[in-house]
């Protein structure tokens, strides 16, 4: 792995909760701390909830239920004398710096008498039957929060951990031990930060089991491909059956605006879809409404000329959802977004891979071949017609050709050679997708063309491609990659050449997957289209079917065919980016494309 840091880059102080994380899993602090990357779970919301009553008001403290209660009832309660003659004080949320431990942390509670402190640390779940009472990485936390309190002139022996399942406190002493092992953690952590290196996944640990960081670390799936050539293992029928560790699909969904006159607001939590048809136009009137929860939102796509109020766009970036904006035809225009990703060393890595031809080379390879494999697939799967084209060639010899052409991919000496590849196998697949519609349907297919489309499956294929690029697109930004810097698609003003590499693999198993069915099931008839002597386009309505479609096929899951478990098309995407960072960073030695058997 590249060495890209240094002492310069590492923080003066690191957050006591981070070098929590650093105890439990060295990678789930690096991932959250350096590459700035978070997400969460049942446990995560549960744990903040859990803190709610640390920020409340300061005569709510007695109904905290921190209180022990064999403890005389009153003993600390603020304005109250102690033993030592000292008044008692509660203080919440109390941030503290402590620049000679080099730590920097946010006291959940804090009692003491004026001279002598405990730090009190909130934790979610039970107490654990151990002798300790708590596991180490909570005492590590508690720890770091003395060293800072004994530096800013506190005497401080000790902290508590109250585990609010429980409703138990633990003591924690701070031993000679627990504060070697501290200090020592503190250094290992500062040393990682320097390297810019990020630590290896663990081994089959029930730790990752309910982490929620555990889609974007992908231990498993990185430890299986680390030592792999996964695309040789994955053409001799290579399955490992790994742990299953990211949810099958998202919970939250993307919306489609389409037309001009439609407006899109915010009202309280919701998300509020105006369409404003030709009457409403004459008379004035607002017209008809849609709601969605903005919590069951992952994206917001504006088709036309459709109106977002300010409130609305602010909401959204907040929340971290992208708004993509495309014209009434489909092209992708761009987007507004809140922060961009905080993974920048994954973006400087990116632009010195696309610097190198070589390593350039590899992930082109390897995407061009995952993609005629997909093309293969397609043939295979959908033309059972056995007579021969006017050309001579029949199905056997498409499914031959792009055999060879897959494995020509693999081997291609340059990205010349390459295209040249590429462009044989669209010719074999795109000369038998014909083949693959239904006879009785009514539409045909002789060739791909584009720019306007001259037929209807065309432009299909147009409009699928558009949508299927933008997804690709929101998935390489969350991820932290810079969607406009590609490694086989060079880049050019206003292409988002990365989201063109990624989405080859892709074309075939979801996009023209999609027109298929569309097409064969009757779906589409000629009333969704407009000829417009020039070329051909979708309706309205076309394009609200084409897209229904789209996120049917979207939302299906299939198994995996490296990893084994059952995963939703929309969910492979991000894993395919998550994969291509690993390989960016160094973890695993070549991209593993993905192609369905």
């Amino acid at each position: 792995m590249e060495n890209s840091g240094s002492k310069a880059d590492v923080p003066d102080l690191i957050p006591a909760r981070m070098l929590s994380e650093f105890a439990y899993c060295p990678r789930l602090c690096y991932i959250e701390w350096i590459d700035g990357e978070f997400s969460d779970n049942e446990d995560t919301v549960e744990g903040r909830f859990a803190h709610r009553r640390v920020d409340a008001k300061e005569d709510d403290i007695a109904r905290d239920g921190i209180e022990n209660e064999n403890e005389k009832e009153n003993e600390k309660e603020n304005g109250k004398e102690t033993e030592t003659g000292r008044e008692a004080f509660h203080a919440r949320s109390l941030f503290l710096s402590g620049p000679k431990a080099g730590i920097t942390c946010r006291i959940d509670l804090l009692e003491g008498d004026g001279e002598r402190v405990t730090p009190i640390e909130y934790k979610r779940g039970k107490a654990p039957g151990i002798p300790e009472g708590a596991y180490e990485p909570d005492r590590v936390q508690l720890c770091a929060q003395g060293l800072v309190l004994r530096e800013n002139g506190f005497r401080c022996d000790g902290g508590i951990v109250y585990f609010v399942r429980s409703k138990k406190r633990v003591a924690v002493d701070f031993d000679k031990a627990l504060i070697r092992r501290t200090n020592d953690l503190i250094a290992d952590l500062r040393t990682a930060a320097e390297k810019r290196e990020i630590p290896q996944p663990l081994q089959d640990s029930p730790k990752c089991n309910r982490c929620s960081l555990a889609g974007i670390c992908l231990p498993d799936e990185v430890n299986l491909l680390r030592e792999t050539d996964s695309n040789e293992a994955a053409e001799r029928g290579f399955l490992a059956r790994i742990r299953k560790l990211i949810p099958s699909r998202d919970d939250t969904m993307p919306v489609y605006v389409l037309g001009h006159g439609n407006t899109v607001r915010k009202k309280g939590d919701l998300l509020e879809i105006w369409s404003r048809g030709d009457d409403d136009e004459k008379t004035g009137k607002e017209g008809k409404s849609k709601q969605v929860r903005l919590r069951e939102i992952s994206q917001v796509n504006l088709f036309g000329g459709v109106d977002v109020s300010m409130p609305a766009l602010v909401e959204l970036m907040q929340r971290g959802i992208p708004v993509l904006h495309f014209t009434r035809g489909g092209w992708f225009q761009g987007l507004s977004c809140g922060h961009t990703h905080k993974n920048v060393q994954l973006r400087m890595r990116q632009f010195s891979w696309a610097e190198d031809k070589k390593k350039s080379l590899s992930i082109a390879r390897s995407v061009i071949y995952g993609k005629i494999r997909n093309c293969r697939t397609q043939v295979r799967r959908n033309d059972d017609k056995t007579e021969e084209k006017a050309d001579g060639k029949s199905a056997k010899d498409a499914l031959d050709r792009l055999e060879r052409l897959s494995r020509d991919a693999r081997n291609a000496s340059s990205i010349e050679k390459l295209l040249g590849i590429e462009g044989a196998a669209a010719e074999v697949y795109f000369g038998r997708l014909g083949q693959m519609l239904k006879a009785d349907q009514g539409f045909s297919f002789e060739n791909r063309n584009r720019r306007p489309p001259k037929d209807p499956v065309n432009a299909v294929l147009s409009y699928l491609y558009a949508v299927l690029a933008k997804d690709v697109f929101v998935s390489l930004l969350a991820v932290g990659f810079d969607p406009y810097l590609g490694f086989y698609h060079r880049p050019r003003y206003g292409r988002p050449a990365l989201a063109l590499d990624m989405m080859e693999e892709f074309r075939p198993t979801i996009a023209d997957a999609t027109a298929i069915t569309l097409f064969n099931k009757g779906e589409l008839s000629e009333r969704d289209f407009i000829n417009t002597g020039i070329g051909v386009s979708l309706t309205s309505k076309g394009k609200k079917t084409v897209i229904a479609g789209y996120e049917r096929r979207m939302e299906s899951e299939i198994t995996h065919p490296l990893f084994g478990y059952s995963v939703s098309y929309r969910r492979i995407l991000e894993v395919q980016a998550r994969l291509l960072s690993r390989v960016i960073s160094g973890e695993i030695k070549e991209y593993p494309a993905f192609y369905r058997k």
